[in-house]
């Protein structure tokens, strides 16, 4: 199949060729026709899977048709700065010439441009919720027109405590909308928004909820707490691997850091991204990222679905995550797109059970590898059984790709 024969105009399809984008993903094959239709959408899928696309090549088609209709025509809430920043990207892509122009409104980036974007006639706004917010009190922007609203990263928002500021929108809206969802996992909460602002909602889904892509080769190697910091850089440091594009979650700002600042002094090209760095600082990072100024990124949660880059080959959870969901949007930075990529947990003692959530989450247990020298010791996965070796000797799953492979220590 190819976009063609979705129902899409020939200047998106040309578009999309135009990209690199040959067959559209399952997501696309299934969503693209029913937003098209006009239907509202709850769109269940692994992250990496095209989603976003998925959304935006059928609102460029409505707006396409009536383009010089005025107003905020098209509203997407987005949980992370990155994330809406890539949306908006993403959207200036696609979009082919005369699309209405988009804003986007989130934290930390001067509210001045912001209204400068607003008054030169944006008719689509991509935000996160906490800015939205701060517009609507001060009366500069107006959802009365608003045709369509996404909530990507529906659940995100919901972590993140925004769910009375996405009511506060509901409120704002027209009833006569398209409502599209988008989720990696359906809470009670999601459902209970569903049901209530959605209209005879289509439910579109792509794998199994909670899993993570197939692509993505999961290992988790039980160490000492203290010892950490000592494996991470064991790890890291391999000379098979020094090209390779390397993201590392911390589960704190303090850690994200401290971990950042060793790696500098031993000569890795890093950056990072947490909560307390300012707007231009974060995009900064991810530029840097990008561009492969730099090879490692120490980040806490807030990236772990802001962050879309290609070639992300190693995931590494320097903390297991406190919520298991997020170790599955963590890992989902790699193994994009059909790619391989491999994920990475440092497990300490004490997040063994944390780490045991993932593996019922997930329907999957993780491969333990073992290092005596960094405190590791054999830990029982989730099928009962025991998921590392008790020797000296690293165990892994077999696989035709680059990994990490630690070697014997010498120390």
């Amino acid at each position: 199949m190819n976009f063609n024969e979705l129902g899409l105009l020939p200047a998106l399809a040309r578009r999309c060729d135009q990209l690199g984008y040959v067959e559209p993903t399952p997501i696309q094959q299934q969503a693209i026709p029913i937003v098209l239709d006009g239907s509202d959408l709850i769109g269940c899928a692994e992250t990496g899977t095209g989603k976003t696309a998925a959304f935006l090549l059928p609102i460029l088609q409505r707006l396409s048709q009536t383009p010089n209709l005025p107003g905020v025509r098209v509203l997407v809430l987005a949980p992370t700065r990155e994330l809406a920043l890539q949306i908006e990207a993403n959207y200036r892509e696609l979009a082919p010439k005369g699309s209405p122009r988009c804003t986007t409104l989130i934290g930390g980036a001067s509210f001045v441009r912001q209204l400068e974007g607003l008054r030169a006639g944006a008719g689509v706004i991509v935000a996160t919720p906490g800015r939205l917010i701060d517009h609507l009190e001060r009366r500069t922007i107006s959802l009365s027109q608003t045709e369509v609203l996404v909530l990507d990263e529906a659940d995100r928002m919901l972590d993140m405590g925004f769910l009375p500021a996405i009511t506060r929108v509901l409120a704002l809206l027209p009833a006569k909308r398209q409502t599209l969802l988008f989720s990696a996992t359906m809470s009670p909460q999601i459902e209970k928004i569903a049901r209530t602002t959605m209209r005879e909602p289509k439910m579109v889904e792509v794998g199994q909820r909670g899993n993570a892509a197939v692509t993505v080769e999961q290992t988790a190697y039980p160490v000492a707490s203290h010892s950490k910091t000592a494996l991470l850089l064991d790890l890291l440091e391999r000379e098979h691997i020094e090209s390779d594009r390397v993201l590392v979650f911390t589960r704190t700002r303090r850690d994200a850091e401290r971990i950042s600042h060793i790696l500098e002094a031993r000569e890795h090209k890093v950056n990072r991204i947490h909560a307390d760095r300012s707007q231009p600082q974060r995009a900064a990072a991810l530029r840097s990222f990008k561009s492969g100024m730099s090879r490692v990124l120490v980040a806490t949660d807030i990236a772990a679905r802001g962050i879309d880059v290609d070639g992300i080959s190693h995931v590494i959870n320097y903390d297991v995550p406190a919520a298991p969901e997020d170790y599955v949007h963590r890992i989902g930075r790699t193994g994009r797109a059909g790619r391989a990529g491999s994920a990475i947990t440092l497990v300490a003692p004490m997040e063994e059970p944390s780490m045991r959530l993932i593996e019922r989450l997930t329907g999957r247990a993780v491969q333990r590898v073992v290092l005596p020298a960094f405190g590791g010791t054999a830990t029982a996965s989730l099928n009962g059984g025991v998921g590392a070796s008790t020797s000296g000797a690293a165990t892994r799953p077999s696989t035709n790709r680059r990994s990490f492979r630690p070697r014997r220590a010498s120390r």
